[in-house]
């Protein structure tokens, strides 16, 4: 009877949730996972859903498994996430993709910290080292798979990482930590929640960290590109409620970044990030549903040698989340970004995009079995180039006039999910998603020789080059065995990129030279390229404390160049063979009030990478992560843990041209309160 009470006020809670207005304003995500005693998400919808319910295939990593999981960094985080393919390529860089097409400084992965990409807009990666947020300010960290750019914004091609922080003003999240290990590897960071008054709460937080890179025993790896990286970190997130229904969000980071890093040709050198980042965030409970006001503003200031890139981007958006009756959640909203770029090494042009992107997203409830969810988006992008170019360019090219282009595009994502029975559960999911071309690939980039025209080869970008589209089929299955507190999911997809947008390459000669002009490689659509793969997952959960999770995706990618396929491998795509056919995790862990002890094993098959215009074999690898941890008297916890665990060095992204993956064990001393 008190089962059936409560499982009835959860489902009364969940209907109550669903017919309120669609709260634009701060989450309770803490009250509303233990009423559904499971994650909860408002990214896909706007509305309060669980975790089980969404329309998309998304995963999500609590708090709880970013803290027991033992890393300092989020990539190995992600890494344990069915999948999700890392390339580990120094102790400060690792690249981040989803099922497959993964490469060094990928593009192709949206990242968010509350709803503020991250990523960096001249290369279209993200630099992990330099997101300003400490992982004990994470709330949650939402895994979603395939194109979701109808949903989750501009961009987003292989999938979505999108990283809620503790809300200030409904977590009072403290918490003081250090490190200290092997490599020399040794870190700190302070998270501080506070309130003034009745009326604003802040959270601040700041972190550094260092330690040596991996050893250099590759003859190819010039040591002066060698650099042991380090950070320092510092952000701020604000809530002041202005009257009982509307509430001004604050937010800005900072972050100074030093490492090695492999570039988009996949040769090492040394790298410094530095961010900066505002965002203002006015929301309010109206008659007309819930409005939302949203502007932020990203600054880089990024040097490699030889080139300095200063980017800002400026994203302004507008949207409207309303009710029609119970059953009915609308979204509608509207985007503006202004996007510039100086170009580089050459000093003297500026490339940039401003982009209009109006978009509507509609969830139904048909009944209490079947939920239905439609979004588009259509983003309608101007080009424009001002300033001067080098002596040599290519005389048709020399142009600003070439650059006054619009691309236009539409981004669509389509689900259902249909609940046979309450264990059984069918997901169906397609989605239409678009991979500008970055500011670099548009002609940010100018690297003129240091000899006059026509000795020597320009590397220039190219305004001409199409948006690669991708298109995603996908279809799930989940089971939940109850009474032995396991669940099950098998899942199959399939997905095809169109205009596959290759790399400038030395080998690959693109506009000829002429007597006053020097020979040109730029960017250039080589293809299109089919991937299908499956996925099966299954976890449980014991009253004792035992804890296990398991899982395997298989990928098979088919690239169909629109040349021959060396022209793939000398521009840095040819993604079958540098797609990993097995990706494999398997996690086992115990707690009790006092102890917890966690293991992780993470298995990758076969793939190659690169060494210059030659594809070299990376042999299928196994790590062992693991983590022991005691909670001491005094809220203070003690914890030992370490990763790569199995071997002293591993090569986990580039083969012997490149650095291995060290083993790393750490002491870690924290206090919360």
């Amino acid at each position: 009877m008190k089962k059936n009470l409560l499982l009835a006020g959860a489902a009364a809670g969940l209907t109550l949730a669903a017919a309120l207005p669609a709260a634009a304003q701060s989450i309770d995500y803490g009250s509303l996972q233990e009423l559904f005693n499971e994650p909860v998400t408002t990214s896909a919808t706007g509305s309060p859903q669980r975790s089980t319910e969404v329309p998309v295939d998304m995963t999500i990593i609590s708090q709880a498994d970013i803290h027991r999981s033992g890393a300092k960094d989020l990539p190995t985080i992600l890494s344990r996430v069915a999948g999700v393919d890392i390339l580990n390529f120094a102790a400060g860089q690792s690249d981040v993709g989803i099922r497959g097409y993964n490469q060094a400084r990928s593009p192709r992965l949206l990242v968010l910290v509350n709803g503020r990409q991250v990523y960096l807009d001249h290369f279209g990666y993200t630099d992990w080292s330099a997101l300003p947020v400490q992982l004990s300010e994470i709330r949650q960290i939402e895994v979603v798979r395939g194109p979701n750019s109808a949903i989750f914004g501009f961009n987003a091609v292989s999938g979505v990482v999108n990283i809620i922080t503790f809300n200030p003003k409904f977590d009072n999240v403290s918490r003081i930590e250090a490190y200290g290990g092997t490599g020399q590897s040794n870190g700190a960071s302070l998270v501080e929640t506070f309130h003034v008054g009745s009326k604003v709460s802040v959270r601040i937080s700041g972190g550094v960290d260092q330690q040596n890179e991996w050893k250099n025993t590759s003859t190819t790896v010039v040591a002066a590109n060698i650099f042991n990286p380090s950070a320092v970190h510092a952000n701020l997130d604000a809530i002041v409620q202005l009257a009982p229904k509307a509430e001004l969000r604050v937010e800005g980071s900072w972050s100074n970044l030093e490492s090695t890093q492999v570039i988009s040709t996949f040769a090492y050198a040394a790298h410094r990030v530095k961010t900066w980042s505002e965002k203002a965030t006015l929301t309010a409970d109206t008659d007309y549903g819930s409005i939302q006001g949203q502007v932020y503003q990203n600054q880089l200031d990024a040097l490699t040698p030889g080139r300095r890139y200063l980017n800002t981007i400026t994203v302004t958006s507008l949207q409207d989340l309303f009710k029609i009756g119970a059953n009915n959640t609308v979204r509608v909203g509207l985007e503006h970004r202004d996007n510039q770029l100086d170009t580089a090494s050459y000093v003297g042009g500026v490339v940039r995009y401003t982009v209009w992107a109006p978009s509507a997203m509609w969830n139904w409830v048909v009944n209490d079995k079947l939920a239905l969810t439609a979004a588009v988006r259509y983003d309608q992008l101007k080009l424009e180039r001002s300033g001067t170019f080098p002596n040599g360019y290519p005389l048709a090219q020399k142009n600003n006039a070439l650059w006054d282009r619009d691309i236009k595009e539409t981004s669509v994502n389509l689900g259902a999910v249909y609940k046979v029975t309450g264990a059984d559960t069918f997901r169906a999911t397609y989605a239409r998603g678009v991979q500008a071309p970055t500011l670099l690939e548009l002609g940010g980039l100018v690297i003129p020789p240091a000899t006059p025209a026509p000795t020597g080869g320009l590397i220039a970008g190219n305004p001409l080059l199409d948006p690669a589209i991708v298109t995603n089929y996908e279809l799930a299955y989940d089971h939940d065995f109850a009474p032995v507190k396991v669940k099950a999911g098998l899942k199959v997809f399939a997905q095809e990129t169109k205009d596959v947008k290759g790399q400038f390459s030395a080998s690959a000669l693109d506009i000829l030279p002429t007597a006053t002009t020097w020979a040109t490689f730029t960017y250039k659509n080589v293809g299109d390229s089919k991937m299908w793969g499956l996925e099966a997952s299954a976890s449980g959960h014991y009253a004792n404390g035992v804890h296990w999770s398991a899982d395997t995706t298989y990928t098979d990618v088919k690239d169909k160049p629109s040349t021959t396929e060396a022209v793939l491998i000398l521009r840095k795509v040819a993604f079958a063979e540098t797609t990993p056919k097995y990706r494999s995790n398997l996690a086992l862990g115990w707690a009790n009030d006092k102890w917890a002890v966690d293991g992780y094993l993470h298995n990758v098959s076969k793939f190659d990478s690169y060494n210059g215009n030659l594809l070299e074999p990376v042999k299928g690898y196994t790590s062992l992560g693991g983590r022991i941890a005691y909670q001491a008297p005094y809220g203070i916890e003690l914890a030992l843990s370490g990763q790569n665990l199995l071997d002293a060095r591993q090569s986990q992204a580039k083969g012997p041209s490149g650095l291995m993956a060290e083993r790393r064990v750490l002491f870690t001393v924290g206090k919360s309160w």
